[in-house]
């Protein structure tokens, strides 16, 4: 009688455990998962796997944050050399001047990528697991290790086309991975350790499949430690073309898009890229780049809102806006976040430089129409643009 009551204790418990497991992915449906800043295209599923082109750089996450969990995934690389990556704790948005979420990186990178490697220099990545904070995120890592980037212990995983099966832990700011059933690398004190998970889209086609998370009890991370929540962010750019986008008759060859950015080449003044959806009360966010060699002395670049040709802020001088920040204010070669508020004629503004935790804020008065149009100004010079998000009021 005591066997078989043990017998039957262990199989309820074993019954809970694998109930406790919940699917992340319907067989063909993203449905709980959100396109961050990637084109429609670049995910689908089908029969339960998950398959991305590489193009653009970008993520798909989860709609709901996740704090304490255990996270399966298997994945493979559909061609030699290519990169990928699973976000754990991730913002809702990607960081200033790049295309990646603020987070734990997972590496899912194939072998052939090796090649790229300088034997002569000091390790700096491997193709079997490592983990590692980026643009923002921070973590103490465990064992062999560069800088925060943790190196796996063993070299575990297998090299296109085949299948690799990784299990994520995290609980309590600490994250370990295991690769092909072996604990190799991991992290402690993570900074987020509570926010989005995601799957990264850079360069080339990769699948996913059997993706399934078992929650555990939280710890009530604070707010420091906690991504924040998305505010209803929706994409303006596919990161791969000019879809949504009016792009002017004249001039409008020195529009190029380039992957998740888009990049204006040098030339006489001609008509900003128009968005083809008008907003009234919203907000704009908009990542501008000076090349190294602008001409701040001029106006270089800016952001237009509500289809009005002058724009609300340049950057460079000598120009006329509601804002402008000179060569006192702005460098060369670096990446600026502008976030716009807009509020009827009122738009409170915040210019940061990317890795800069103090924004430059505004508020200014501005006579335009009631909504229309967001614009990237053409100013003459050289410029880049990315990561351009509005959400609605």
């Amino acid at each position: 009688m005591t066997k078989l009551l043990f017998l039957c204790l262990l199989s309820l418990t074993s019954l809970h455990a694998e109930e406790s497991w919940v699917p992340m992915f319907q067989p063909n449906s993203l449905d709980g998962w959100v396109n961050a800043n990637c084109a429609p295209e670049t995910w689908s599923i089908k029969d339960g796997v998950i398959s991305c082109t590489g193009k653009p750089t970008g993520a798909l996450r989860t709609e709901k944050q996740y704090e304490n969990f255990i996270l399966e995934a298997e994945w493979r690389h559909l061609s030699e050399g290519g990169n990928s990556g699973i976000f754990v704790w991730g913002t809702p948005i990607s960081s200033p001047g790049v295309p990646f979420l603020r987070g734990i990186e997972v590496q899912v990178l194939d072998h052939g990528y090796m090649k790229n490697a300088d034997p002569s220099k000091p390790r700096w990545f491997s193709t079997h697991g490592d983990v590692f904070p980026i643009h923002g995120a921070t973590m103490d890592p465990h064992g062999e290790h560069n800088g925060s980037r943790s190196f796996p212990s063993e070299d575990r995983s297998k090299p296109s086309p085949e299948w690799n099966h990784y299990r994520i832990e995290a609980k309590d700011g600490r994250l370990t991975l295991a690769v092909n059933g072996k604990v190799v690398s991991g992290g402690d004190n993570c900074n987020y350790r509570k926010g989005y998970l995601a799957l990264e889209s850079e360069g080339a086609p990769v699948e996913f499949k059997n993706v399934r998370i078992m929650e555990l009890p939280g710890n009530n991370a604070t707010a420091e430690m906690t991504a924040p929540v998305d505010q209803g962010w929706k994409p303006l750019y596919t990161g791969t073309d000019f879809r949504g986008w009016k792009v002017p008759a004249a001039g409008g060859s020195k529009w190029q898009s380039q992957d998740w950015s888009i990049r204006l080449l040098a030339g006489q003044t001609g008509s900003a890229l128009w968005s083809e959806g008008a907003f009234g009360d919203c907000e704009v966010i908009c990542d501008v780049n000076l090349p190294k060699d602008v001409d701040l002395s001029k106006p270089a670049a800016g952001l237009c809102v509500r289809g009005l040709s002058h724009p609300l802020v340049i950057l460079g001088a000598g120009g006329k806006a509601p804002i402008m920040l000179g060569p006192d204010q702005v460098k060369p070669g670096k990446w600026y976040r502008i976030r716009a508020l807009l509020k009827g004629n009122s738009a409170k503004v915040t210019i940061t430089e990317a890795q800069d935790a103090n924004p430059k804020t505004f508020e200014v008065t501005v006579d335009h129409s009631a909504t229309g149009s967001i614009g990237l100004a053409d100013l003459s010079q050289a410029a880049g643009y990315g990561n351009i998000f509005v959400r609605e009021l």
